[in-house]
This record gives structure tokens, C-alpha cells and sequence, in this order.
């Protein structure tokens, strides 16, 4: 990952490539960096000049350390929105189309560019996480599907080798694992939406790995298109549920009321 510092194996330039890591997605948020032995004979520079060079990423709040336990890529993905809007979001369900929407927008031109861009080893992970999806698929471990529709997606943008789009789509993304705008547990939970669901994101794979621009977009769109109509399917369903639910506790205390009431008679 890392290499030899050029130069003149000066701090700045050490920071840079570190930084540039970072700024590119190989880095994320949480991955700690090898002991400063190691990447001082990764990187060529002596002790001092690493240290210097990590001093200046902290002070950029790029990296953080913790006592003995080493430094770490700090939480560098901020949110989309302040906390004032996630607050307001949560409170007007009506926000999820538009959200939505934007999403539709925003992974379609991820996934035209990833077809352009994305090099062999890009193509590698995308098929690897959908031999993962299929995997918990069959063994219908719906939480790791949730979980890996999410990974699938962030690959994608990174595949797609634009880093404003990349770190866009990781903070909306953020919000959409934290359960801002819709639960997809019970999206994964819908009767028949995960096989369709398995069978949209295979398609878009392989139209990136494919080269198809265009077909990536339009399987893309169509994707984020049935998300959109199988979610409010799924509230329905739930709607009914807890409504179903609450008469057969209604129906129970009934019961139980009566045949005291028989019982004291």
C-alpha cells in the first residue's frame, strides 16, 4: 500500500501520501496504520520524519492515536447533513422519496462511471461481495444481506473512480445504515423483494464488468425504482401486522376478561 518516499523524504511528503490514500477510499475510517518500524521501512524515511508527517495529519484531523494502542484513520466522513436536518428528516417520513431520488441520480452516475473505470481488481471485489450475497441469500441471513447491500453499493462508487462522488455516496450511505430514512431490515424482511433485490444488483455488476455504461445506469435506476415501490409494500405490511397484532392482544384481554367474569358468576 504504501511506498517509497520521494522527495527528498521530507514530513510533507510523507503526510501527502498517506493523505492521498485517505482521500482516495484505500484508507478508511477505523484502519490503523502499520507500527511507525514498518512504515518507516515502507516509506524509506527515518523516525523523526514519519513522526512529523503524522503529527501534521493529525492536526489536519486525518488521523487520531490511541494510548499503546497505535494510530488510526479518523472518522473522515462527515455527515450529509447537520444534525438539526437528521433530526427534521426523521420527523417528516415524506423526505424518503427524496431521498430516494437522490440516490437514483447519484448511483446511476456511479455505476455509468464505474463501467468506464473500474479496473480489473474493481471488477473482482464487486463479483466477490455478490458470491457473498448470494451466500447469505440462500442461507436467508437477511441482516448480512442488508449489510452487504450497502458494501456493494460503496464499491461501486468506488469503482467509479471519482473521489467528490465517492465520499458523497459514503455519507449518504451513513445515514441510510443508521436508519434515517427507511428500515431496510424490513425491506430484506419482505416475502419476495430479496430475490429481486438479488437479481437487480447482480445485473448491475455485470453490466459495469461488462463495459455498459448505459445498461449500468438504466439497472442502476430500475433498481432504486423497485426499492422505492417495495418499501412502501413492506410499510404496508407491517401496518397490517401491528394492526393484526393489536386486535389479537384486544381479542385476548377480552377473553380473559369474560371468563373471569363467568368464573365469579
Amino acid at each position: 500500500m504504501f511506498r517509497k518516499v520521494d522527495q527528498g523524504r521530507t514530513a510533507d511528503a510523507a503526510a501527502k501520501q498517506i493523505e492521498e490514500l485517505i482521500l482516495r477510499g484505500v484508507l478508511n475510517p477505523g484502519d490503523r496504520l502499520p507500527s511507525e518500524r514498518d512504515l518507516c521501512v515502507e516509506m524509506d524515511v527515518s523516525r523523526p520524519v514519519l513522526r512529523e508527517a503524522l503529527k501534521l495529519l493529525e492536526e489536519r484531523n486525518l488521523l487520531t492515536s490511541r494510548q499503546g494502542g497505535g494510530t488510526f484513520v479518523a472518522d473522515v466522513i462527515g455527515p450529509i447533513f447537520s444534525d438539526a436536518v437528521i433530526a427534521m428528516i426523521e420527523r417528516h417520513p415524506s423526505a424518503t422519496a427524496d431521498y430516494l431520488e437522490f440516490r437514483r441520480d447519484m448511483e446511476a452516475t456511479a455505476a455509468s462511471h464505474a463501467a468506464n473505470r473500474a479496473s480489473a481488481t474493481d471488477h473482482r471485489t464487486l463479483k466477490e461481495i455478490i458470491d457473498q450475497m448470494e451466500a447469505a441469500h440462500l442461507a436467508e441471513d437477511h441482516r448480512q444481506e442488508a449489510e452487504l447491500d450497502i458494501e456493494l453499493h460503496q464499491a461501486i462508487g468506488e469503482a467509479a473512480h471519482n473521489v467528490i462522488l465517492l465520499h458523497s455516496l459514503r455519507s449518504c450511505y451513513r445515514l441510510l445504515s443508521n436508519g434515517v430514512f427507511f428500515n431496510r431490515q424490513r425491506l430484506y424482511d419482505h416475502p419476495t423483494a430479496r430475490a429481486t433485490l438479488l437479481e437487480q444488483h447482480k445485473e448491475i455488476v455485470d453490466r459495469i464488468t461488462s463495459g455498459d455504461a448505459a445498461g449500468a445506469r438504466d439497472a442502476s435506476q430500475r433498481h432504486v425504482d423497485f426499492v422505492r415501490s417495495s418499501l412502501a409494500e413492506a410499510e404496508d405490511i407491517h401496518n397490517r401486522d401491528e394492526l393484526a397484532d393489536l386486535r389479537r392482544q384486544q381479542r385476548h384481554q377480552s377473553t380473559q376478561v369474560t371468563a373471569h367474569r363467568m368464573k365469579r358468576s
